[in-house]
């Protein structure tokens, strides 16, 4: 018998996902101007303030207060009407130097022996039912709130469109875990008041996210997506009804309330940790995306269909305290999870340091990560410029999405004869 799975997402303009940025610009600040910078801030947002909190130790200084208007704004909060506006906000800074006795614990003097940050155990999943190896349903969720913020920025044909919004989708798979069809779409998007009644408002949204914004959505998705999308899905479109009041006027936002959103979509597994603010010491982050670039290369290569590595450590020290593979039955080759653990253990280094420096991700690298999800996406190259009163100007080639990369395919097929 078929099942359903649903996944969702949020908008850069959600009210949780405005913290994320905020968190996330200071990080690559402190990281353009130092790079051994150990940062921690976390960020709150509600009606017309922001609240910074959190631990640095860093050689620079930035502009906290700036960053987190400049934020503010190139989201598309640039108006009172909206309660929350990255000219007008109050910012209030409470972060402080980073715990010498968790410092201690991380830095040594040989680079590679650098512990790691925190206990805890990452997972990383990876799965052939999409092109980015993501799940389906999630992966549609993020491109349909992509596609709708550029349609609030470029297209003249939605105008009333505002910057907070979410979308869920739920897909029907087979008994052989192969997606069949999407059952129900659902998209809530905030947008300005209307002259009309709420009944001739609700009617206009929904046309439009029905015959503009989804044709868009598909248009931009493999083939074999596409065909997903059939004329029995069911929409639900701001069913609660008006949705004026949004952002961070509608609802406080938090750095790291959105950690399923950020990943897999409620597939595979999540440690609890989240990513945004964090320097790459601290293996919350840079262990979930070893795992998942661990995950994506071994299935690229043939070894699972479906693969979840789960990579676990004791602050102060180097060696993960666990490696785990879970292939649910899909593994291509004649061995067992635990021996395919054992491979991706000689693989794949997961010393902090060493993911550090494979991954690059010393790098001011983490704003784009902030929004519609840290895995999946597109590794590219960008030039990056941060200017500040105090240390000048810096111009930086990034690489962002590195554990994205497909670099180690070859690597795993020759370690597993395939």
């Amino acid at each position: 018998m078929s099942y359903l799975f649903t996944s969702e997402s949020v908008s850069e303009g959600h009210p949780d996902k405005i913290a994320d940025q905020i968190s996330d610009a200071l990080l690559d600040n402190f990281l353009a101007f130092d790079p051994e910078s150990k940062v921690a801030c976390e960020t709150l947002v509600t009606t017309g303030q922001v609240v910074l909190a959190g631990e640095v130790k860093s050689h620079t200084y930035v502009d906290l207060q700036q960053i987190a208007r400049e934020t503010i704004n190139s989201i598309g909060y640039t108006q009172g009407a909206y309660r929350f506006s990255g000219d007008s906000c109050g910012v209030i800074s409470l972060i402080h130097e980073q715990s010498p006795e968790i410092l201690q614990g991380v830095d040594r003097e040989s680079k590679e022996e650098q512990g790691a940050g925190d206990q805890g155990m990452m997972f990383g999943y990876a799965t052939r039912e999409s092109d980015n190896y993501m799940p389906v349903a999630l992966d549609i969720a993020h491109r349909i709130l992509q596609e709708l913020a550029m349609l609030r920025r470029e297209s003249k044909e939605m105008t009333y469109l505002r910057p907070d919004a979410k979308a869920q989708v739920t897909l029907e798979y087979s008994d052989e875990n192969v997606p069949q069809r999407i059952d129900t779409i659902v998209v809530s998007t905030q947008h300005d008041p209307f002259d009309e009644s709420d009944e001739v408002m609700l009617q206009q949204i929904e046309a439009d996210i029905r015959g503009i914004l989804i044709p868009r959505v598909v248009a931009g998705l493999p083939e074999r997506i596409q065909k997903l999308f059939d004329s029995e899905i069911t929409y639900h479109i701001n069913p609660t009804g008006k949705f004026v009041i949004g952002g961070p006027h509608g609802d406080t936002g938090l750095t790291g309330r959105k950690i399923i959103v950020d990943t897999y979509g409620g597939k595979g597994a999540h440690g609890g940790g989240a990513f945004s603010g964090k320097d790459p010491s601290k293996v919350d982050r840079s262990a979930a995306y070893a795992a998942r670039h661990a995950a994506k290369n071994l299935v690229a290569a043939g070894v699972a269909d479906e693969i979840l590595v789960q990579v676990s450590y004791a602050i102060g020290v180097a060696e993960p305290t666990s490696v785990n593979v879970n292939t649910y039955g899909t593994s291509r080759v004649p061995m067992t999870d635990g021996a395919i653990g054992e491979k991706v253990i000689e693989l794949f280094d997961m010393r902090p340091a060493a993911i550090e420096r494979r991954l690059k991700l010393r790098n001011p690298m983490y704003l784009e990560t902030a929004a519609y999800g840290h895995m999946g996406r597109e590794p590219r190259v960008v030039e990056k410029v941060f200017e500040s009163p105090y240390n000048g100007r810096v111009e930086k080639k990034v690489e962002l999405f590195t554990w994205e990369k497909l670099d180690r395919v070859a690597e795993v097929k020759k370690a597993f004869n395939l």
